[in-house]
């Protein structure tokens, strides 16, 4: 078994001192899923892409995003000896349902680990050993493509799910919308103080976030069809689940439909299933 210090990378860092607007612009430009924290050059917490998105889609105040502190998002970290096994990481991360465990040794930050890390470690180290059915999610959410947004991003608040397949009324599977679908779309609205609002010719404007969860907003007005991606990733019940990862990596998505002998949707195989995985080698 590898140890932490073994799979862990050096993250990006932002100052407690920022905006939302900061936090945004240092995700995207660096491409990083998840920012530490830092207080007088101290690492203490941890912001998420998925924590921050959940907050733009639900956040009712009509604040511009750099009037939001990053300590409205803030959380706590979790920490790990760098000696630690990476099963035993894996357990702390469905244990504490979270995606990263900062690295430490002799009580000093020395790296981060996140899920990304542990399928990575898995597919290299694990070929044939599990299949896709032994360890995929049964339930996924769906939708019809013709649901209004807001109804969409209000079932993957409640049940905070990532990512929704839609069906069309033959209940044929069209397209998939991703928590990365509407994160996207929240960055590229919430970089402007107004959004159009088409429900009111006299009053154009509401906020944009306001927007996601209104039916009186662009969050009515659109159908979920319009933002969909139409190409639905997919593995078999059968096919090993070390390639599978592989596969998520590569394409840089954090899951897939499984599909049955007949080829219909029958569950979710994610990042954080081949986590469930790592916890359980021995």
């Amino acid at each position: 078994m590898k140890y932490a210090k073994d799979y862990m990378n050096t993250p990006r860092t932002i100052k407690l001192e920022s905006s939302l607007a900061n936090v945004l612009t240092k995700i995207i430009d660096e491409k990083k899923s998840r920012l530490l924290v830092t207080e007088n050059n101290v690492i203490t917490g941890l912001v998420s892409e998925k924590d921050l998105g959940y907050f733009l889609l639900t956040d009712t105040t009509e604040r511009n995003l750099d009037e939001i502190p990053l300590s409205e998002i803030l959380k706590k970290i979790i920490s790990v000896d760098e000696k630690t096994g990476l099963d035993k990481c894996a357990e702390m991360m469905m244990k504490n349902s979270i995606g990263s465990l900062v690295v430490t040794a002799n009580n000093a930050f020395i790296g981060i680990l996140t899920k990304t890390d542990l399928v990575r470690y898995f597919t290299k180290t694990h070929p044939d050993e599990k299949t896709v059915g032994e360890y995929m999610s049964p339930y996924y959410a769906w939708q019809y493509s013709d649901t209004p947004l807001y109804k969409v991003v209000l079932k993957m608040i409640d049940e905070r799910i990532s990512r929704v397949i839609l069906r069309n009324h033959d209940e044929t599977p069209v397209g998939i919308v991703t928590f990365r679908d509407l994160f996207e779309l929240a960055l590229k609205q919430g970089k402007y103080e107004d959004v159009l609002d088409n429900t009111d010719p006299v009053i154009s404007v509401i906020f944009p976030r306001k927007g996601f969860i209104s039916d009186s907003g662009f969050g009515g007005s659109t159908k979920v069809n319009e933002i969909m991606s139409e190409d639905i990733i997919s593995v078999n019940y059968d096919d090993d689940l070390a390639n599978t990862g592989k596969m998520l990596l590569e394409k840089n998505i954090n899951g897939a439909g499984v599909l049955s002998g007949h080829g219909n949707i029958i569950g979710i195989v994610s990042k954080t299933d081949i986590v469930k995985a790592v916890a359980f080698l021995k």
